[in-house]
């Protein structure tokens, strides 16, 4: 079932034209369809926030055809914002005391951008706490992604991020290692997923705080996780949402920091990205570049529109058959008037039986 407009978010009108389904509100409320209502902590920069959106709504659109999706975008007052940025927050995003007084059935909770070496030192971390903690009390599952799951592996298990030597950045290749867990159902035993990140949690650490890994990379590094009873809390460390396009827009920013002086190195390319051809123009660019900033000339064009028609895209289908699986769980135990085996004298605390 579709996505339901229940506001004038822009990001329905672009998911529309895009093929994703989207229903009016008007047209959701003759239909006799089970709702899920599902929160959307956005935590990402301003010059990020409606791709974000985007992102998770498409998700969710995409993934399952069981129910009407309301997705709630709301924000934390804590994150530095520009006017504009407020202005568009006020008018179309929810309050979080509201949704705590209406409630949710999931939350969806972003990355985010940091300025400080730790975690704890952020102006946001007290209002993340908050809203992760209500959620683990009073929301069938939160679904973590990168940031958020290093900051809740550190508030509520004790284990702090780690710094890489090196930025992990591109398409990496992962595999299933527990095959019967419902999340990962039906999907594929191999898949892609993208990753940018400086920081990690590791392998151990998630084994130290008892929680169970699903989806690990050829690197033995983690994807996907959830808490010790299989769902309450599920932990992704890619970015499985990620647009075709988002890498490259990612390596465009950084070369602009670069060129502005903000960086002081050029950018590496996104690893297992880019085919032959198109780190080849890109390459060039950055030797272009190099030039004109030696020579006091103007900054090329990024050859963007070069790059772009070529791309591929190896996530989104096993994206879409995750958050599927995940609405689909949600949507069982909290409509579990229906028959289902696995909710069937189970212990509360392990609501997918996954105990044995």
């Amino acid at each position: 079932m579709p996505l339901v407009a229940h506001n004038n978010l822009p990001a329905f009108g672009k998911l529309a034209t895009e093929g994703v389904r989207v229903l009016a509100s008007d047209a959701a409320a003759h239909q006799d369809i089970r709702e899920l209502h599902i929160g959307l902590l956005n935590m990402m920069p301003d010059a990020a926030l409606g791709a974000t959106e985007r992102q998770f709504f498409r998700l969710i659109g995409e993934s399952n055809p069981i129910a009407q999706f309301y997705v709630h975008p709301f924000t934390l007052d804590a994150l530095p914002r520009s006017e504009e940025a407020r202005d568009y927050i006020d008018k179309y995003y929810d309050r979080f005391d509201d949704l705590r007084e209406q409630g949710l059935d999931a939350l969806i909770i972003t990355g985010a951008n940091v300025t400080q070496p730790e975690l704890s030192a952020e102006d946001f971390w007290e209002s993340l706490i908050e809203v992760a903690d209500w959620a683990n009390d009073n929301v069938t599952s939160t679904l973590c992604s990168c940031l958020a799951t290093h900051a809740v592996l550190e508030f509520r298990y004790g284990q702090r991020r780690e710094q890489q030597t090196r930025k992990k950045w591109g398409v990496y290749e992962h595999k299933v290692i527990e095959p019967h867990h419902p999340l990962v159902a039906d999907i594929n035993s191999r898949f892609s997923v993208p990753h940018s990140r400086w920081n990690s949690i590791y392998p151990g650490q998630f084994d130290a705080a008892g929680l169970r890994t699903l989806v690990v990379g050829d690197d033995g590094s983690v994807h996907l996780a959830t808490s010790a009873d299989g769902f309450r809390t599920v932990f992704f460390q890619g970015h499985p949402e990620y647009d075709t396009v988002s890498l490259l827009k990612e390596y465009k920013r950084e070369i602009s920091n670069y060129i502005n002086g903000i960086s002081a190195d050029y950018p590496p390319l996104p690893d297992n990205y880019l085919g032959l051809y198109e780190s080849a123009i890109l390459r060039e660019y950055a030797s272009r570049v190099d030039d004109a900033r030696e020579n006091g000339s103007s900054i090329p064009e990024f050859p963007e529109a070069l790059v772009l028609a070529t791309l591929d895209n190896t996530w989104h289908d096993t994206a879409c058959a995750v958050v599927g699986n995940w609405m689909g769980l949600i949507y069982q135990i909290t409509h579990n008037d229906r028959k289902i085996p696995f909710m069937s004298g189970v212990n509360p605390d392990d609501p997918l039986n996954l105990s044995n």
